[in-house]
């Protein structure tokens, strides 16, 4: 497990994008008007900025290669949306498939490539959602593996709660209400929360959420399952810090998991290279 965790490594997956680029010039038929005729390919890409808990902080690069490859991505894939798990053996990568909210596709870590792969160790590659209620907030969500079951969560729209899904290996689905609580209420949110940044994991013993305070891209709160809602500071640190992580990090979205060993933390890093 040691080795799996100091492998983590740097990622390169480039997505092609259109930038429009003027042609002027005199007797060339363009004018200022027409800026816009000739094309240039950009290149984004997406990797992922890793950190540990250090006792104290989430600390950028702690007990970690500090920045993680993904490999294989289709080219629908929604790199807005996304969340990571450890199941006890892999650590694994969702994202939603671009306009669709019932389609994740799933990347495994391949500990031989250091990278984050598609579809690897047989994973299933495209994962389907079901049962979904309508208020449903599909712009964000949040996974993780509790020894038993893979599960899923999204927050309502109308208020204050989480509604969970867990995979059903029969219909190879997360069916909403499979095997849980249908929906669990945030109880204690410090006024200045912010509930469009959030993350989950489960640590062996405690199902975990976090958000982010207001516009901070360092401050953390903690909330634990308290056997009826996710509540600010039970048997949690109330208050968390994300320390050196870099500033080209993508502080609109994290993700969290706990691998047995580290509670980890990931901010994506994007790059456009002409």
């Amino acid at each position: 497990m040691n080795n799996l965790i100091n492998i983590l490594g740097r990622a390169l997956l480039p997505v092609t994008l259109l930038v429009m680029v003027g042609c002027g010039g005199a007797g060339d038929g363009y004018s200022d008007e027409n800026i816009g005729d000739r094309t240039e390919e950009v290149e984004k890409v997406y990797s992922l900025n890793q950190a540990a808990f250090n006792g104290r902080s989430y600390q950028y690069g702690h007990s970690s290669i500090k920045n993680i490859k993904i490999s294989g991505a289709p080219e629908d894939t929604d790199y807005e949306r996304w969340a990571m798990l450890h199941d006890g053996g892999d650590y694994r990568l969702y994202f939603f498939k671009k306009e669709s909210n019932n389609t994740l596709y799933q990347f495994v870590f391949n500990s031989t490539s250091s990278k984050y792969e598609y579809g690897f160790a047989g994973a299933i590659p495209e994962l389907t959602i079901s049962g979904t209620p309508t208020d449903a907030d599909s712009s964000t969500f949040a996974m993780l593996h509790d020894g038993n079951d893979y599960r899923l969560y999204m927050r309502s729209k109308t208020n204050r709660s989480l509604y969970q899904f867990a995979f059903n290996p029969r219909s190879q689905q997360y069916e909403y209400g499979y095997n849980s609580i249908n929906n669990i209420v945030i109880t204690g949110s410090p006024a200045d929360v912010d509930l469009n940044r959030w993350g989950m994991l489960h640590d062996g013993s405690k199902y975990r959420f976090y958000a982010f305070k207001g516009s901070s891209k360092t401050d953390i709160y903690q909330f634990a399952f308290n056997g009826s809602s996710y509540a600010y500071g039970y048997s949690s640190i109330s208050n968390l810090k994300v320390t050196e992580m870099p500033d080209i990090s993508d502080t609109s979205s994290f993700s969290m998991l706990h691998d047995g060993l580290r509670y980890r933390f990931y901010f994506k890093q994007v790059k456009e290279m002409e």
